[in-house]
């Protein structure tokens, strides 16, 4: 026998939501979780091949600044795809919070982001892009207060960042490594 959920309640209802579940295991023990359940999500990483940069956010992360003292990292951006489809949801997210509107999106994974917490399953994309597709000012929605910052960066100093252990966000970082593997040539200078 396979291991099953046999209950669900709501702790708590908000924003996300936090479920007490009660699962049979295969030798028939029952044990509980906690688990956050707030849908799917998605990340793009914006990058221009021609001026090799890339467009990444800074935003206040309240759990990152209660738990390291750091008010803000660099990130890709990203958001819940609220039932849209990924692609769907990536193009919504990166104009609301870099101006940008792109075609192309390369999608390189689906990850979960945190498997003993969360349900959020993760659609990563990488996005090229040129200084015409900048048609917003980004920022993110006034009704989320997210107060973006965008800041586009040469590909080579986000790089230095990578190997130096600077980059802390698990998508960015995942993004970076990815845009790095299938286009290395936009990295070049900074080996």
């Amino acid at each position: 026998m396979l291991p099953e959920v046999i209950d669900t309640a709501t702790a708590y209802q908000g924003w996300t939501r936090l479920l007490r579940v009660r699962v049979r295991l295969e030798d028939e023990t029952t044990i509980e979780r906690e688990v956050e359940d707030h849908g799917g999500a998605v990340a793009v990483l914006p990058y221009d091949p021609v001026r090799r940069t890339a467009l990444v956010i800074r935003l206040l992360r309240v759990p990152v600044l209660m738990a390291a003292g750091m008010p803000a990292l660099v990130e890709a951006p990203a958001g819940m795809t609220d039932g849209e489809d990924p692609a769907g949801a990536a193009r919504r997210e990166l104009y609301e919070e870099t101006g940008l509107r792109v075609d192309a999106l390369e999608h390189v994974g689906r990850a979960w982001t945190m498997p003993g917490i969360s349900t959020e399953q993760m659609d990563l994309y990488l996005a090229p892009y040129s200084a015409r597709d900048r048609v917003g000012s980004g920022g993110g929605l006034a009704d989320e207060n997210e107060n973006i910052t965008v800041c586009e960066m040469p590909l080579e100093a986000l790089w230095t960042r990578v190997l130096r252990n600077e980059i802390s966000d698990m998508k960015t970082l995942t993004l970076l490594l990815m845009l790095h593997v299938r286009k290395p040539h936009l990295f070049a200078t900074a080996e």
